[in-house]
Order: structure tokens, then C-alpha cells, then sequence
């Protein structure tokens, strides 16, 4: 089952693009906090912003590294000036490869204090928490996830899913549950992300029930999206609801979302579970013939005993066979004496003998039985001298021995009645 519950990272990989805004200046919607008063906004120094003008020049010239060393040699000690240059600094080189880390030095540092204007510090401290998820500072990102939507006011699903996840990554698991269900709450349009790391946060605690209750609130939220019926079959599987995972299983397969070995298997064996071996063995032949589904001895082997335990000997046999061909020693044996007794339930009485026989010969279990299956073999052919002979090899035979003593005087009779001496 760890196999159908992959780690889900849902955060979309922070671009260049979505670091840095068309414009360095670019200012978000105002604070929403009630009786929020909007500070008077800063301006650059002359002193600084002459050097500052001079940098976005080279940058809108995509001069990176030229708009970053004269940004290092303003001297701006605090205030308004170093924050606003720092967050400049910051914001292009979070735009550069590897240069992840030292963006937050500087990003971090423009709103360690308040001193940006209200735009730009909530810009930056939700700007911090995504880097922070970039360069897998979980802890961080957290934190500052958690102070924008202080400052700010704002219920964003979008970062209450990004928390869940770095609770995820940082294995914080029972953290994960709050913040994803306040994601689900706040999206206007479902997205599957929160609830899968809902899903993931109780599976990997071993509480299955909620796993399998959420997995069903996916199923009927997002319907038309196969994964997720196969997922709660396999839940169902897990918590031993064979009827429901069966029933869930057959509609994945009606909509044509099974397409796994593992889901096929699945199924077969969900049919198997719940006594319908007809269906199971249907499933089964069809697509070990496509070959999505290997021919080999072991599953050629519970293909007939499906088929077996649905009274379709003939079919049963037919497949007990080809298993045997593929198997060595006792475990070919065993095969043929299986083979051979479905085809004495199907009156195949000479298939029978040649099967038992073979299973003899390569040094079958359970020889008192299979003489006693050579025996009836033998006398529905009218053999009654061959059906004797195995009558009295069985006799040797605890488990089958009294059996054997009853059958030896009918087979003379009826030898007799025929002119046959025994």
C-alpha cells in the first residue's frame, strides 16, 4: 500500500517570474485589517535613490550583476533607505541561480523591522515564505506565512496549503490537518492539494478510517478523476471493507480507470473475496491474453481455481495444465492431480487417467487419493481390471483405505457381470 500514496508536493516550484514583479515597485492590494489606517508612505533619499535610479536603470537592461554593485554601495545604515535597497537587492537575487540563501539574508533583513511601506512589507514577507519553501526552509516559511497573513489580515488557501506542506516536509504531521481543512474551507473552486495532504498526513499515521474518510469526500468531490477511485478501493482493501472496495473497484473499471497490474490484480482478487470466482477468473483470462498481466505458473494456477471454484471444470483443468507445464517437481505434480480430478468431475474420463498418471509420475502428495481417481477413472472406461489394481494400491493408504475396501467388491461384480475375471 506505501506504494499507492506518493509524497505530494503541492507547492508549485517558485519561479524568477513569480519572485520578481514586472516591476520592482509593483505594490499589492492595501491591508484589510479592521480599523487599518494606511501609514504615510516613504520615499528614497536623494542620496540613495540617485544610485537607486541608476541600478533599475541597469536592471530594466536586464544588467543584473551591474544594478546589484551599485545597490551593495549605497550606505544606508538603517530606515527606510537600507530596508527599501536591501529589498531591492534582495528581490534580484532571488532571481539568479543558487543565490537563494542570500536573498533571504537581505529580503528577510528589509522587514525585520517595519520600516517599508505597507504594500511592499506584505509583499516581501509572503515573498520570504515562498523563497523559504524553494530553498526547503520549511520552519521559516512557516513563520512568515504565518506574520503576512497577521499583518495583512488576509485568509489566503493558497498559503494555509503551502503550510500544510511545509508541516509535511518538516514530518509535523497532526500539524497538517488544521491549515489544510482552512485551505478547503477558502478556495472558491475545490482543490484536490489540501486533501490529499489530509489524506497523507493520516495515512502515514496509521489511522486508516479517516484516510478511507477523506479519500470518499475526494472521490465525491473530484468524481471525474480516476486516481482517486482507485486510491479508496485500495483504502477500503486496507481497512478489510471488501464489499465497498469491490463495488468502488467495479466502477473504476466501468469508467475505464484501471489500467495497472496492481489494480487489475486487485480487482481479481476483490471478486475472489467476495465469492463471485466467475468474474474473478473472467478478469483475470482477459488480461493475461493482453498481456497486461504475466503467463505465468503462479497465475495460471489461481486462474483455474477461480475457474474451479466456479464449476467450470473443463476450463479449470485446461489451465491447471498449462500451470504444470511451467512448473517443476512436486509442484508440477500437484498441478496435474488437480487437473486430473476436475477432469473426472467433468466425465473427461481418459483426460483424467493421463493426468493422475503424470501426477504419479512426478512424485505426487496425496497418491492414496489419486488411485482412488484412477479407480473411478477407469471403471466409468470399463477397465474394471486396471480400476481393481488401484482399488487395492489405495488400500495401502490410511486416509482412503476403507474407501478402497468398499469399492473392490462392487468392481468385482460388476467385472463379473461383463465376463470380465479379476
Amino acid at each position: 500500500m506505501s506504494k499507492l500514496i506518493k509524497k505530494v508536493y503541492t507547492v508549485a516550484a517558485i519561479t524568477t517570474a513569480s519572485l520578481l514583479s514586472t516591476h520592482v515597485f509593483a505594490q499589492s492590494a492595501p491591508v484589510i485589517c479592521p480599523g487599518y489606517k494606511k501609514s504615510s508612505t516613504n520615499i528614497v533619499g536623494e542620496r540613495a535613490g540617485k544610485k537607486i535610479q541608476k541600478a533599475l536603470e541597469s536592471y530594466n537592461n536586464d544588467l543584473v550583476d551591474e544594478a546589484l554593485e551599485i545597490l551593495y554601495e549605497i550606505n544606508a545604515k538603517d530606515g527606510y533607505d537600507r530596508a527599501f535597497t536591501d529589498n531591492f537587492i534582495g528581490k534580484m537575487l532571488a532571481g539568479k541561480d543558487n543565490q537563494g540563501p542570500k536573498a533571504l539574508e537581505y529580503l528577510e533583513g528589509s522587514v525585520k523591522n517595519k520600516e517599508l511601506n505597507d504594500s511592499e512589507h506584505a509583499n516581501t514577507m509572503r515573498l520570504v515564505a515562498d523563497l523559504s519553501m524553494q530553498e526547503k526552509k520549511y520552519e521559516n516559511a512557516i513563520k512568515w506565512y504565518n506574520n503576512w497573513m497577521e499583518f495583512t489580515c488576509k485568509k489566503d488557501a493558497d498559503v494555509y496549503t503551502r503550510i500544510a506542506q511545509a508541516y509535511y516536509e518538516t514530518k509535523q504531521l497532526p500539524k497538517m490537518i488544521e491549515p489544510a481543512d482552512k485551505a478547503i474551507a477558502l478556495y472558491e473552486k475545490p482543490n484536490k492539494n489540501p486533501y490529499v495532504l489530509k489524506l497523507t498526513s493520516y495515512y502515514e499515521r496509521k489511522m486508516y478510517k479517516e484516510t478511507v474518510d477523506v479519500s470518499e469526500v475526494l472521490v465525491k468531490t473530484f468524481p471525474e478523476t480516476g486516481e482517486w477511485w482507485v486510491r479508496l478501493g485500495f483504502f477500503y482493501m486496507l481497512v478489510e471493507n471488501y464489499p465497498k472496495a469491490l463495488s468502488t473497484f467495479e466502477i473504476a473499471y466501468n469508467q475505464g480507470y484501471l489500467s495497472k497490474k496492481s489494480e487489475i490484480k486487485a480487482l481479481v482478487q476483490l471478486y475472489a473475496t467476495n465469492e463471485i470466482p466467475y468474474k474473478a477468473a473472467k478478469i483475470l483470462d482477459k488480461y493475461m491474453g493482453t498481456g497486461l498481466i504475466d503467463k505465468d505458473e503462479k497465475t495460471l494456477a489461481n486462474l483455474a481455481n477461480s475457474y474451479h471454484q466456479a464449476r467450470e471444470y473443463k476450463t479449470a483443468a485446461s489451465f491447471y495444465e498449462q500451470a504444470a507445464k511451467l512448473a517443476n517437481g512436486k509442484d508440477a505434480a500437484d498441478l496435474y492431480r488437480k487437473q486430473g480430478i476436475l477432469l473426472l468431475s467433468a466425465e473427461d474420463y481418459k483426460g483424467a487417467v493421463k493426468a493422475l498418471e503424470t501426477a504419479l509420475e512426478r512424485g505426487a502428495d496425496q497418491q492414496g487419493r489419486i488411485y482412488i481417481a484412477l479407480m473411478e477413472s477407469n471403471i466409468y472406461l470399463g477397465n474394471f481390471r486396471t480400476a481393481y489394481a488401484h482399488a487395492e494400491k489405495a488400500k495401502k493408504f490410511k486416509n482412503v483405505a476403507r474407501n478402497a475396501r468398499a469399492w473392490a467388491p462392487y468392481i468385482k461384480e460388476k467385472a463379473k457381470n461383463r465376463g470380465i475375471k479379476i
